[in-house]
């Protein structure tokens, strides 16, 4: 019978809390709190804040607790508009975005914790080399053996660059990848949603010719098909795209390729 066991010292245990007496619109963060090299168990501090005195999104929030209550919280976060994708972590049970995570979605009492069965750096900050390690592998570049027009770019028709459009607007914030069990459980051999997105935009994209190369690359029991189509991954996107509808598009093409 299978055992699964958390690894030592990784069950968080109750932190520091900080009061806001006479907050006009109470709102209770529980964040989670872990440096490895600390040497002691993750915790989980709770802050609590006057949603008046900041925006109204979550990172507007973690970023008033860092200014104002604790300057050591970590995490990431750069345009705040939902383009760069830094600040995905898990709110409420939800892998979100928290600069377009409002917090009048999410209730009075905020848990916040980082992206799933990934790596802590520290705190909400998790270690991606690995995710961008698995982009990297499907290319995700232009391919063409064919030389360049000597007078203009490669052209391509309004439908074709239609059906890239959606997939390229991935912002690779592995909201998607950390929510898919199948990625927790074999993140080292299956690409996961975000790569294998990616994979799928340069498939379909007609400037590219090397279509052959790349379905042979994803040919694999695990690269591709550990997805079994949960749809996780198209559940928690941000940006509203679905990665799981490009993974049996790549099954599908190399089920019409096998004859």
């Amino acid at each position: 019978m299978a055992e699964f066991r958390l690894p030592p010292n990784s069950r968080p245990v109750p932190g520091v809390t900080h009061r806001a007496p006479g907050a006009r619109e109470l709102r209770t963060f529980r964040i989670y709190r872990f440096n490895p090299d600390g040497g002691t168990n993750p915790r989980v501090d709770t802050f609590e804040i006057d949603a008046k005195s900041c925006g109204p999104m979550v990172l507007d929030a973690l970023i008033q607790i860092k200014a104002a209550i604790d300057s050591s919280l970590t995490f990431r976060r750069s345009c705040r508009e939902g383009i760069c994708g830094s600040c995905a972590m898990n709110v409420n049970g939800i892998n979100r975005l928290a600069c377009t995570t409002s917090m009048h979605d999410v209730g009075t009492e905020i848990r916040i914790y980082p992206l799933p069965h990934m790596p802590v750096v520290k705190d909400l900050v998790t270690d991606l080399t690995n995710f961008y390690a698995q982009y990297a592998s499907v290319k995700p570049w232009l391919q063409a053996r064919t030389p360049a027009p000597p007078d203009h770019e490669r052209l391509q028709s309004k439908e074709d660059q239609e059906k890239i459009d959606r997939p390229a607007a991935c912002i690779l914030c592995a909201c998607c990848s950390t929510a898919c069990p199948s990625y927790w459980w074999n993140s080292e051999k299956f690409l996961g949603p975000a790569a294998l997105l990616a994979a799928y935009r340069w498939i379909i994209d007609s400037r590219d010719e090397a279509t052959g190369e790349r379905l042979d690359e994803l040919e694999d029991p695990f690269r591709l098909y550990r997805c079994h189509t949960i749809m996780n991954c198209t559940d928690v996107c941000p940006k509203d795209l679905n990665p799981a509808r490009a993974i049996a598009e790549i099954k599908k093409m190399l089920v019409e390729r096998a004859g």
